[in-house]
């Protein structure tokens, strides 16, 4: 039975016993990759709460009802409607579609010269793909240049990069014991550091482009240290490939995004990570802390980044 038919039930049930549907509010702290999120609901800490599909586009630190009981349920967000971020978000795909369309405004032929003014006569027709892989034409004229200002092109489409490899690394050597990136040390053998690797597929991606932001998802593994919420401390690291001895670290740390168990996010690379990684200077990230408390391990790493014109 799912969920909804669970609270169909439910409804009839206590609606029968003369009661009613008593619901309280909660916050949002975590989402995770199962459809599930964890909550903060009067004072405690819940972990991987169902969900109904009344509640979608769901988000950290958003306030919601949830229906009370041994297995509580969130029901809705509470709040403002979010239709106008969804149209927002709408209305830029829209626009993204459209921009790989090229647009003719009229498209007449004959055996006559056309009449009117602004005409150019084409002397020699050039064609190529474009930096996102669209067609496009250019027209060799044989005089001066009358038309209008031609528009900014736009900016090139943004790229998602998977890492090529991953890794743990502890006392100096690859951690075949741990099957995601690890840091910090949970049995007392000493502290973990893990590394995400991409080759030189950031480098590439980026040549003769401007980067405005580059983002990385990660999601925290279950079963890595506490419940809780633990942060990452990233680092960069200059390696393509992952090494057979230590993984040394570069610029770091920064404790841009804390996970509970279950849990995914995305977290922004400062300008200056964005810089390296885009010029060559670093090829990848990194994460290392100390002890039981810092413990965790995380998936992901894919890196997302965009372009100005």
């Amino acid at each position: 039975m799912n969920i909804r038919e669970q609270l169909g039930k439910d409804l009839t049930h206590q609606a029968a016993a003369g009661g009613g549907l008593q619901t309280v509010s909660a916050t949002v702290t975590d989402v995770t990759g199962e459809g599930t999120v964890h909550l903060m609901m009067g004072g405690a800490q819940f972990y991987d709460v169902a969900c109904t599909d009344a509640y979608r586009n769901r988000a950290a630190g958003d306030t919601v009802a949830v229906r009370r009981g041994a297995v509580p349920i969130v029901l809705w967000r509470l709040g403002e409607d979010p239709a106008e971020a969804e149209a927002e978000r709408i209305t830029r795909l829209a626009t993204e579609a459209a921009e790989d369309l090229v647009a003719i405004s009229a498209y007449t032929w004959g055996t006559a010269t056309p009449t009117g003014a602004g005409w150019q006569q084409v002397t020699t027709l050039w064609t190529r793909k474009d930096a996102n892989g669209v067609g496009t034409l250019y027209a060799q004229i044989g005089g001066s240049d009358t038309s209008p200002t031609a528009p900014p092109t736009r900016a090139p489409k943004p790229v998602s990069l998977s890492p090529t490899a991953s890794g743990t690394w502890r006392r100096g050597r690859p951690d075949d014991y741990a099957d995601a990136p690890t840091q910090g040390d949970w049995t007392g053998r000493g502290d973990r550091r893990g590394g995400w690797f991409y080759g030189s597929r950031i480098k590439d991606a980026c040549d003769g482009k401007n980067v405005a932001a580059m983002k990385v998802q990660f999601a925290r593994k279950r079963g890595s240290g506490i419940n809780g919420k633990v942060r990452a401390r990233l680092y960069l690291h200059d390696y393509q490939l992952p090494p057979s001895g230590q993984l040394n670290l570069g610029a770091g740390p920064e404790g841009l995004l804390s996970l509970a168990v279950g849990a995914q996010g995305t977290a922004t690379l400062p300008s200056a990570w964005r810089t390296a990684l885009a010029s060559g200077a670093a090829r990848g990230l990194a994460i290392s802390a100390h002890g039981r408390a810092e413990y965790a391990a995380f998936t992901g790493g894919r890196i997302t980044i965009t372009f100005s014109t």
